[in-house]
């Protein structure tokens, strides 16, 4: 899943994040403004839902990262499962706005920082450890934020990666070096 060769972990795990967040964009375009809102059903989250969670999450998170724990104490995780924001634009300036977060904390990381201890939820964590869980956080929640759109898209759906059925004709452009990234 190399997206540029490298040996810098912090610029990885920068580059990873970048793909989920794009990925997630990609699939929220997609979406009418009321799918977003749409819940399968009364124990599902809407797409708006997951937002606000995981946006909320990389707040509380990367806010103050190296000095402060990362469970904040004004972030009321329940309340993520409540009353998303009510328009498309508020919802992705939410989404925006805690991914601005995210970047302008890693963007300040070298790989010296990797073995440093930080904190969530009171337990300590190397920040390496940290970016692993947010990493995994994050992905399993823009995985849902995929899932979600693609099946109210239906066969509306815009493939965010290999079409299916087209994995042959991929692995021949990458072989001769004429594949771009996704």
């Amino acid at each position: 899943m190399a997206l540029e060769f490298t040996v810098s972990y912090v610029k990885d795990a920068t580059d990873v994040f970048r793909m989920y967040k794009r990925l997630g964009d990609r699939a929220m375009e997609q979406m009418p403004d009321d799918a977003l809102f749409a819940a399968l059903d009364a124990e599902s989250n809407s797409i708006a839902i997951i937002v606000k969670h995981v946006s909320g999450n990389l707040r509380s998170r990367w806010t103050d990262f190296l000095i402060s724990d990362g469970e904040k104490p004004d972030r009321d995780r329940d309340s993520e499962f409540e009353a998303p924001p009510k328009t498309r634009a508020e919802l992705m300036d939410l989404w925006e706005s805690s991914w601005k977060i995210l970047f302008g904390s890693l963007a300040q990381l070298a790989d010296a920082d990797l073995t440093r201890t930080i904190t969530i939820r009171g337990e300590a964590h190397s920040v390496m450890q940290a970016i692993n869980r947010g990493i995994t956080h994050t992905s399993y929640h823009v995985g849902q934020i995929v899932f979600l759109a693609k099946h109210l898209a239906g066969a509306k759906w815009s493939v965010l990666t290999i079409p299916r059925g087209k994995s042959a004709q991929f692995n021949a452009k990458v072989s001769s070096g004429k594949a771009s990234q996704r």
